[in-house]
C-alpha cells in the first residue's frame, strides 16, 4: 500500500472523512475548533458541510491521505491564529510564532493499523512547511499506553507525535476521555 499525503482541495473526499452518512446528521465535519463556539454549536445538518466548502475557498482546512483513487485518512492542520486554540485558555501558547495546529487525525475503518496515522501526521507537517509556517503544534493525549476510546482518539498520542519529531513544549491544562493533553511542537526553521 502506497499512500499518498496532499491538500485537502476537494469537498467530496473532506466530506467522505469528517462528514455524515446522512446529509442532515449532526456531526462534527471538523468545525469544533476552526470557528467560534457559538456558530459551531448554531450550525446544523447541512449548514455544516456548506460551512466546510466555505471554508475551503479560503484554501484547504488540511490534508487527505489516499490510497491510489482512494480517501483513507484526514488531518486537520491551519494557522492557529484562525482556530479557538488562538484564544483556548487550557492551552498554553509557548510564545508568539504563527505556528500551525494540528487538531484532528482521522484514519477509515479497514484501513487503521496500516501506519496512515503517522503518513498523515508528515503530511500535515510537510503542507504547513510549504505554506510557510515557523512551527507546527498539536495536543494530543498523554495516555502513556493506555487504551484510549476510539471517538477520543482523533486528537492523537503524544507517542505519535514523538515519532514524528515532535517534542513536549508544554503541560496543559486540557483533558480528553480522562488524560491529560500536552502541547507538542515541532519547529521548521
Amino acid at each position: 500500500m502506497a499512500i499518498e499525503v496532499r491538500p485537502a482541495t476537494e469537498f467530496a473526499d473532506v466530506a467522505t472523512m469528517v462528514g455524515p452518512k446522512k446529509p442532515t446528521s449532526n456531526v462534527c465535519w471538523c468545525l469544533s475548533y476552526r470557528i467560534p463556539s457559538k456558530e459551531n454549536l448554531a450550525l446544523s445538518g447541512p449548514a455544516r458541510g456548506e460551512k466546510v466548502a466555505e471554508l475551503m475557498k479560503q484554501g484547504p482546512p488540511g490534508v487527505l491521505a489516499y490510497d491510489g483513487d482512494v480517501v483513507v485518512g484526514w488531518a486537520a492542520v491551519h494557522p492557529r491564529s484562525d482556530t479557538s486554540f488562538a484564544t483556548n485558555r487550557k492551552i498554553p501558547h509557548v510564545d508568539d510564532a504563527d505556528v500551525w495546529s494540528v487538531w484532528c487525525i482521522r484514519v477509515r475503518p479497514g484501513h487503521r493499523g496500516a501506519g496512515i496515522s503517522h503518513a498523515l501526521l508528515a503530511g500535515a507537517v510537510d503542507f504547513a512547511r510549504a505554506e510557510g509556517a515557523p512551527a507546527v503544534e498539536g495536543y494530543p493525549l498523554d495516555n502513556q499506553g493506555a487504551k484510549i476510546d476510539l471517538t477520543m482518539a482523533y486528537v492523537g498520542t503524544k507517542s505519535l507525535f514523538e515519532k514524528a519529531g515532535f517534542t513536549q513544549a508544554a503541560e496543559t491544562k486540557s483533558v480528553l476521555n480522562g488524560f491529560p493533553r500536552v502541547l507538542m511542537r515541532l519547529d521548521l526553521r
